[in-house]
């Protein structure tokens, strides 16, 4: 063998045994992989990348799928009925085509028995034997999907539930930030959902009140839970009360629900003020028993005790005198009594009627600082009127007896709280009221009880119920003659220096109500004008069903009357003055059995428009004299009736006694 064949010989020796090592090589990777293959835990599947065919499966497919390896070999993967549905018309497996790389995540196959699995896909394509395969990695994913399947029913349920709850729901992370808010949360707030998912605790928080919050938030890191009642803000700014029931989840979240409280707040609200008003008003009342049965006992003592003295027979004329005065005041007292008791229960009743008339304030004030003069001197007090207006500004139309009830209650309230010093009254006008005022350099009015004495039965105080007489229904009287005259009533203290006040002002206010171009007068001035003037004995008749009263009436008129008639019924009356045409003066009862003193002037008037006829009454209430004016009657005078407001009142229509007042 030459050298060149020798050469030729090994070097095709070397490439043999490299063919050969390569071989092996070949057969070694194919048999790990083939073990690799055959005892994998996912599915594998080989796909002929042109035809789709499947070129080979591993055990762990056809035991997933239920399919023998014989079913599924040389069959293209869209007939096969676990992939049928998913790669219908081919359209998957074209992806699979196109891309080196897909997957998907959540892939629905059935298996061979009809059941359904989920699994997570994925393939790859290559080159094997210069043939292109795709290979898909198939792994069982059922058991997540049925955890993550029951974690999104959870949800749903949990959605579905909160969103239909009537509460309003609230969770936050562990910072305190919104995570979740339901319907009724945007509703009860006014905000977004949004802008709640932007909120932390605090921005739905009182400013006040957002330390303490929080202090309650992160207790439930450490309690677990919480019930409670919070203020929460809402978008216009407006608060809203709601009770808060807080739970910690084991994410760390915490669970809120909330419900609305505000009208039950209110309600209860409602509830303490009106329990506070009934105690108020029991103990209002037990006081006020108390005070009227020391404000009439006291009186009625000294009528029944010094009437009763009056009986010894040893009593000095200075002694007579000083019990006589002594009952008389007494007898005032309960009259003002029993008169302010009518006022208000008229009050409670809405039975108060308003009787305009145009009136010169100016005079009526000056009146009323004359009427009170000698009750100020007695405890050396001064009592005067200011106004700057001019007279012609001085016509009011209003209800002029209460406004003169007011003005006196108001004067008489300042006498008494007023030690030393002074009362002033006035008034001042503008455009739309009359704003009256009575001044005093009395004790002062505390803040805190400056709208308490307007309430029935009120001094200031029990103490001052005490020290004081009275019932305290003379400022409640007045406010509600104000209040019907439409206006308002008000006080404030003057001063204070030291310390201690220097008085209090009653201020109130009537409208100014539009005046008649001219005044009206009385519709009986022609009468008044042929009311006889010559000094002689009057004849009288006195219709008046009392026995009694007739009686202390006829005492009262002895002085004026040669003739005094008694008439016990309207019928009587009536009679009397058909057969006794020189009769000069009717005092005529407004209450009596059968015809009243109203019907029976209105049918005296009908046959005699000359004679006086003064109406009497024991009523005594507002509107009384204006309703006798309108029957027809001259006058007005009611009981008790004074010997001297009777004289008075007998010489405005006759000169009969020049000296009797």
């Amino acid at each position: 063998m030459n050298k060149s064949a020798v050469s030729d010989h090994l070097e095709n020796t070397a490439k043999n045994e490299e063919a050969a090592k390569l071989m092996e090589a070949l057969i070694a990777s194919e048999t790990r992989y083939r073990r690799l293959f055959e005892s994998a835990k996912d599915g594998i599947l080989i796909l002929d990348a042109e035809t789709g065919k499947i070129v080979d499966v591993n055990p762990f497919l056809i035991k997933l799928l239920g399919y023998s390896k014989q079913n599924l070999i040389e069959k293209s993967i869209w007939e096969i009925g676990a992939f049928k549905d998913v790669f219908e018309n081919k359209v998957k497996f074209l992806e699979l085509q196109q891309k080196e790389y897909v997957r998907y995540d959540d892939l629905p196959l059935v298996t061979s028995n009809g059941g359904e699995i989920h699994v997570e896909f994925i393939s790859n394509v290559y080159l094997a034997n210069k043939i292109k395969v795709i290979q898909c990695n198939i792994r069982d994913n059922t058991q997540n999907w049925e955890i993550k399947k029951q974690a999104v029913e959870s949800e749903e349920k949990f959605r579905t539930i909160t969103e239909n709850s009537a509460d309003a729901i609230f969770i936050t992370d562990k910072t305190g930030k919104y995570i979740y808010v339901n319907k009724q949360a945007v509703d009860l707030l006014g905000y977004s959902k949004e802008e709640l998912l932007s909120f932390t605790i605090a921005d739905i928080s009182p400013k006040t009140r957002v330390e303490e919050y929080m202090q309650t938030f992160q207790q439930l890191f450490i309690s677990g839970s919480s019930y409670t009642e919070i203020e929460l803000v809402k978008k216009n700014g407006s608060l809203t009360d709601a009770d808060l029931n807080a739970v910690l989840l084991p994410n760390g979240w915490v669970y809120a629900s909330c419900r609305d409280i505000s009208k039950r707040k209110l309600l209860e609200n409602d509830l303490i003020k009106a329990k506070n008003k009934a105690e108020e008003s029991d103990r209002l009342k037990s006081a006020f028993l108390a005070n009227m049965s020391h404000e009439i006992r006291t009186p009625m003592n000294g009528i029944l005790g010094f009437t009763e003295l009056l009986r010894t027979a040893d009593l000095t004329g200075s002694e007579q005198e000083n019990f006589i005065n002594i009952i008389e005041k007494s007898g005032a007292r309960l009259l003002n009594l029993i008169n302010d008791i009518i006022s208000i229960s008229k009050i409670e009743a809405n039975e108060t009627e308003i009787n305009l008339s145009e009136i010169d304030i100016k005079v009526q004030l000056k009146d009323i600082c004359n009427f009170f003069s000698l009750e100020a001197e007695k405890k050396n007090l001064t009592i005067s009127f200011k106004s700057d207006l001019p007279a012609n500004e001085s016509i009011i139309k209003t209800d002029s007896i209460k406004l003169y009830a007011v003005l006196s209650n108001l004067v008489k309230n300042a006498i008494k709280f007023t030690s030393k010093g002074f009362i002033e009254i006035g008034y001042t006008k503008n455009d739309n009221f009359f704003e009256f005022y009575v001044k005093d350099s009395g004790i002062g009015i505390p803040d805190e009880i400056k709208k308490m004495i307007f309430e029935r039965f009120r001094q200031g105080s029990e103490s001052l119920t005490r020290n004081y007489e009275g019932a305290g229904l003379g400022l409640s009287i007045s406010k509600a003659y104000v209040e019907i005259l439409g206006g308002k009533i008000w006080v404030e203290n003057n001063s204070h220096q030291n310390g201690y006040t220097s008085g209090a002002t009653f201020y109130f206010t009537i409208p100014n109500l539009p005046l008649s171009k001219t005044i009206n007068l009385s519709k009986l001035t022609a009468l008044v004008k042929t009311t006889k003037t010559e000094t002689r004995q009057l004849n009288i008749l006195l219709v008046e069903d009392d026995n009694t009263s007739a009686l202390l009436i006829t005492k009262m008129l002895e002085k004026f009357s040669g003739k005094i008639t008694l008439a016990s019924t309207g019928f009587e009356a009536i009679e009397f003055c058909h057969r006794d045409p020189d009769i000069d003066l009717v005092l005529m009862d407004i209450k009596m059995p059968g015809m009243n003193g109203y019907e029976t002037t209105r049918k005296i008037r009908e046959f005699n428009t000359r004679l006086i006829i003064i109406a009497q009454t024991a009523f005594a209430l507002a509107g009384d004299r204006e309703k006798s004016l309108a029957a027809g009657c001259n006058d007005y005078i009611s009981k008790p009736i004074r010997r001297v407001n009777l004289e008075k009142l007998i010489n405005k229509y006759f000169s009969v006694l020049t000296t009797a007042c």
